[in-house]
């Protein structure tokens, strides 16, 4: 089995192997790259975006700088924002729906580490040699999720439909559909309804209007 088959599995695998290695240095190198255009140049970041995403929904717009790890096992829907400093460190499948729009300093991880010493410095494989082992959890993220500045993803989470997550939460465990949730680590709060709709705030609406839609 491949290195990279063995983080499909969910199991062991050494992340110093020379297949993934390059598929790393590559993405690395092309987060640079779009890291030194100006946001102007809308072209030559959609052309570098298409090399590092696996998949990018139209629509989407992401400030940088940039951090991907692997590129190519992210997933982003239709009409991504993401603003500065987007880390997807993304060993395993990472997946993130439409309309979802991330504030500054959010990062999503993937990779599990051994808890004891002895173990993160070396195991041994099959094949009785001495490696650094490690192992992933992809993380889930649905539609319409709106997440606050420095929002940390944490291994093998999934996130439902249009929830609010809170600056600076640390997401250790799953977060239902249509949540408000914040905190370290990050709980649910309240359940989002149509009471928080901006248009029961009139000292913050102004002379606008909300769009009403049939649900």
């Amino acid at each position: 089995m491949r290195e990279e088959e063995k983080i499909k599995a969910g199991v062991l695998f050494c992340p110093g192997d020379s297949e993934l290695k390059a598929i790393k240095l590559k993405t690395h190198n092309l987060n640079v790259d779009y890291n030194s255009t100006h946001e102007d140049e809308t072209q030559k970041r959609a052309a570098i975006l298409s090399e590092i995403i696996g998949e990018f929904g139209e629509g989407g717009f992401i400030q940088g700088p940039i951090a991907f790890h692997y590129g190519k096992h992210t997933k982003i829907g239709k009409n991504f924002f993401g603003n500065f400093n987007l880390t997807i460190q993304d060993d395993a499948e990472v997946t993130i729906g439409d309309n979802c729009n991330f504030g500054p300093n959010v990062t999503i991880v993937t990779p599990v580490h051994p808890m004891l010493p002895d173990e993160r410095r070396e195991m041994l494989t099959a094949k009785g040699e001495r490696k650094h082992l490690c192992y992933a959890k992809p993380v889930h993220i649905g539609n319409d999720c709106w997440f606050g500045a420095s929002v940390t993803v944490c291994p093998g989470v999934t996130i439902g439909d249009n929830c609010v997550i809170g600056a600076g939460s640390v997401i250790t465990r799953d977060i239902p559909a249509n949540s408000f949730a914040a905190g370290v680590p990050c709980r649910v709060i309240r359940e989002i309804t149509e009471a928080d709709s901006i248009k029961h705030k009139p000292e913050i609406m102004s002379d606008n209007m909300v769009i009403e839609h049939e649900r």
